[in-house]
């Protein structure tokens, strides 16, 4: 990545982000006739929010950033002026809260489409699964930067992110080699030494205040609720449809979905929103109503064909792409294990529930994305090829 961010030479404060917690809640709820309860933020929330920053890096002001907006999470937006984070709703939206999420965003699980799995595995097919534990972030660390794309950038992501995996996650700057010798020494929440980071954008109750209300990537992005915790978060890596699949190399790179999918018509979007008892159908775009009993899943499967050369790209994309329609790896890309992050979570009834975003993609549930950097011992890499390739489930 040759083009750096830098931080631009402005502050801003918003001191009415923790009034738009409790009046998005209520605005949210009243217009899915429910009564609202704005609780103080629980232990799930206190968790060590670590390098925030204060400032924001705008859409065009002098010293924003620069990186060129392709369809990966793309740069950070404007988030408006003070006390407006996200903006206003347009106009005749009906009343709906202030950065979304908006009623029509959220389905039936009924109503889902099926899941679709692919083309059928050919005769070669690497059919085995890999799994490790990594935990579900009951430490609670979080942040709002974002490594991969805006490496070293203070509060770069205009949300705050999920952490399991490598914790040391407030120390990044702008030089990817330098943040590969952080991330070789980190601790890890992973088993087998694994120091792999993975990190998603986190989702809210928007019935209850979060404690970073007064925080960037929180209340002062549009950012609103208290932050939930998973109830499982299963870190599995799957084998290819046409072939065997070889190493990860050393501090790969990958993302999945975009961040900025609700405002550039759906480009790269690969949300998969479900519940739990319904995982053979997901919505792309909506947030599913989950009947009771079950659980609101979200997953995320990542790309694994690789150039063989490069562990990232200017657009944080080329290098590693997804197979093609018959399931074969483009010309000139070799099939790594592929990545599947599933999380679960009880989230509260109704339309009471978002995932953290862009302030000015309102909550959008088609903006759902996550990041991963292969941390992991050789040997311990080794073991996954080795358990895929042979069909076994480790």
């Amino acid at each position: 990545m040759d083009e750096r961010p830098r931080p631009p030479g402005r502050f801003r404060e918003n001191g009415r982000a923790r009034v738009m917690v409790g009046a998005a809640a209520a605005l949210l709820l009243a217009a899915a006739g429910a009564s609202v309860v704005l609780a103080d933020a629980g232990p799930s929330d206190e968790g060590q929010l670590v390098g925030f920053g204060h400032w924001y890096p705008s859409g065009g002001g002098e010293g924003a950033d620069r990186r060129p907006d392709t369809g990966g999470h793309g740069k950070p937006g404007d988030p408006g002026g003070p006390g407006d984070p996200g903006g206003d709703g347009d106009p005749g939206d009906g009343g709906n809260p202030p950065g979304g999420p908006r009623p029509e965003d959220f389905a039936d699980i009924g109503q889902a489409p099926p899941r679709e799995d692919g083309p059928a595995p050919g005769r070669d097919a690497s059919t085995g699964s890999f799994t490790i534990d990594c935990g579900t972030n009951e430490n609670g660390l979080f942040n709002s930067e974002n490594i991969i794309v805006a490496p070293g950038v203070p509060n770069g992501a205009q949300h705050t992110h999920d952490y399991v995996g490598n914790q040391d996650v407030g120390r990044f700057t702008d030089d990817v080699g330098t943040n590969n010798r952080i991330l070789a020494k980190g601790d890890t929440t992973c088993a087998d030494g694994d120091r792999s980071m993975h990190y998603w954008p986190v989702l809210r109750d928007l019935t209850a205040e979060g404690g970073d209300a007064d925080q960037p990537g929180g209340g002062l992005d549009g950012n609103v609720g208290r932050i939930l915790t998973a109830s499982s978060a299963t870190i599995e890596f799957l084998g290819h449809g046409q072939g065997p699949v070889t190493a990860m190399p050393e501090f790969l790179q990958i993302i999945t979905g975009n961040a900025k999918a609700g405002t550039q018509e759906g480009a790269n979007a690969n949300a998969q929103w479900t519940c739990t008892g319904f995982e053979d159908r997901a919505f792309p775009d909506r947030y599913p109503l989950c009947p009771e009993g079950s659980e609101v899943v979200r997953v995320f499967d990542f790309p694994n064909c690789w150039d063989g050369r490069n562990i990232e790209s200017e657009d944080n994309r080329s290098h590693i792409v997804f197979a093609e329609e018959d399931g074969r790896c483009p010309q000139g890309f070799t099939a790594v294990p592929r990545l599947r992050q599933t999380l679960v979570y009880d989230v509260p009834d109704g339309p009471a529930f978002a995932v953290d975003g862009f302030p000015e993609e309102r909550h959008a549930p088609i903006t759902d994305h996550s990041d991963h950097i292969n941390v992991m011992p050789r040997e311990l890499m080794n073991e996954v090829v080795d358990c895929v390739n042979s069909g076994r489930d480790c």
